[in-house]
């Protein structure tokens, strides 16, 4: 039953082997192009910088620091920062049409916006000293990402702007900000707002049914299921396939629902035509550790959100000084709170968003959507006029 999941590995497998394709002629360009060139495509400034973390990845961060028609105002801008979800990369804020993407409409509507990718993403494979084809390159999660991703990006933002930054999250973005805020309180002081679309910080009651059965799998099992690399990157199949096999309405339906199983699929908020855009920047890889680590959350007999497991007593020593991973706890986060939550969210579960919300020290809103899957939040036609709007008006207003 969890064939999506199955197709998706054996689409991986098979996508890493030197195979000669057909020249890749989408329907729309923006299925081929990377990031920078997405943004360039639409007529915006378009900028890109290469972030070193303390432990040595090399991050790729984009930027459009205004919009289209605005680039002669000299003023500042406010700052606003846009971090993707799980699988995801920065491509996610600018893969609809500029009239319903969240990166474009905060840059039209005055704001300088930077949009970040993760490490072990597409963009973000590079190490100071580490070798891609390593497994140690591969041994980072979701604690990495808080502890270090996170600070690196933001840190150069604040010292390149000189300004404080809005954060806005998706999925696992929403995950690592709600972790490094409620830990780092140096770098919650350079966050004016967050802002959280499908709100993650437990998994106990995911609904994604690939996810669901992955996760009830013997541990050995799962282990050997995901490797010790990487897991579900882009691919050149993956992306013939999403150009030139699933570019058309019939098929379209058909790849989304193998794809999107993954996340929720409902193909009446999305703009079908564009499909295979969506379809070639939906998996851009991440770690194998990363995904080990959920696994370890979701069996959590005490419902709570921990530090990556190491296997070991002597290990977990190692790394933590203590013999089991530590807890995390919201109760020290300060950082005003927003939540823009989904009730056909198959991730971001309603009762785990129940359980988060009291958590939240300083909560200043919460929207639940009644047909918002996960991946409306960014995909969605409807968002601007559901989310995008009414947190564009929010940000405006906060000092």
């Amino acid at each position: 039953m969890w064939w999506p999941f199955a197709v998706a590995c054996f689409l991986h497998v098979i996508g890493n082997v030197h195979c000669v394709f057909p020249e890749v002629r989408p329907d729309n360009p923006e299925a081929v192009m990377n990031v920078s060139q997405m943004i360039s495509y639409w007529g915006y400034p378009s900028e890109e910088y290469e972030v070193t973390t303390e432990d040595g990845y090399i991050l790729t961060i984009n930027r459009i620091p205004h919009g289209k028609t605005d680039g002669h105002h000299s003023g500042r801008r406010p700052v606003v920062f846009l971090q993707h979800g799980f699988l995801m990369s920065a491509s996610c804020w600018i893969t609809n049409l500029p009239n319903n993407s969240l990166g474009f409409l905060l840059a039209d509507a005055g704001y300088d916006v930077w949009l970040g990718n993760s490490r072990g993403n597409v963009w973000s494979r590079k190490h100071e000293y580490l070798s891609l084809d390593s497994k140690e390159f591969w041994e980072f999660s979701f604690d990495e990402m808080a502890r270090y991703d996170l600070p690196a990006s933001i840190d150069y933002i604040v010292k390149k702007t000189g300004q404080k930054i809005y954060y806005v999250g998706h999925s696992q973005g929403t995950f690592i900000g709600f972790l490094a805020f409620s830990t780092l309180p140096k770098l919650a002081q350079k966050v004016k707002a967050f802002h959280a679309l499908a709100p993650v910080f437990s998994i106990q009651h995911v609904r994604s049914l690939p996810f669901k059965l992955l996760f009830r799998l013997p541990k050995l099992l799962f282990k050997l299921l995901v490797g010790d690399k990487d897991i579900l990157p882009e691919t050149a199949i993956s992306k013939f396939l999403a150009t030139e096999v699933c570019n058309n309405e019939i098929t379209g339906i058909i790849c989304g629902k193998i794809v999107f199983s993954l996340f929720g699929f409902d193909p009446e908020n999305l703009n079908m035509s564009r499909i295979d855009v969506y379809l070639s920047h939906s998996l851009q890889g991440t770690s194998s550790q990363n995904f080990v680590h959920y696994y370890q959350n979701f069996h959590d007999i005490r419902n709570v959100t921990r530090a990556f497991d190491w296997g070991t007593r002597k290990e977990n020593l190692a790394h933590y000084n203590q013999p089991t991973p530590p807890r995390y706890t919201l109760l020290s986060m300060r950082v005003p709170t927003a939540l823009w939550s989904g009730q056909r969210d198959l991730l971001a579960d309603p009762e785990d968003v129940a359980i988060l919300v009291p958590q939240i020290p300083n909560l200043i809103y919460h929207k639940t959507l009644p047909t918002y899957n996960h991946l409306d939040f960014v995909f969605g036609v409807n968002a601007p006029e559901d989310v995008y709007n009414g947190m564009i008006e929010m940000i405006k207003k906060t000092p």
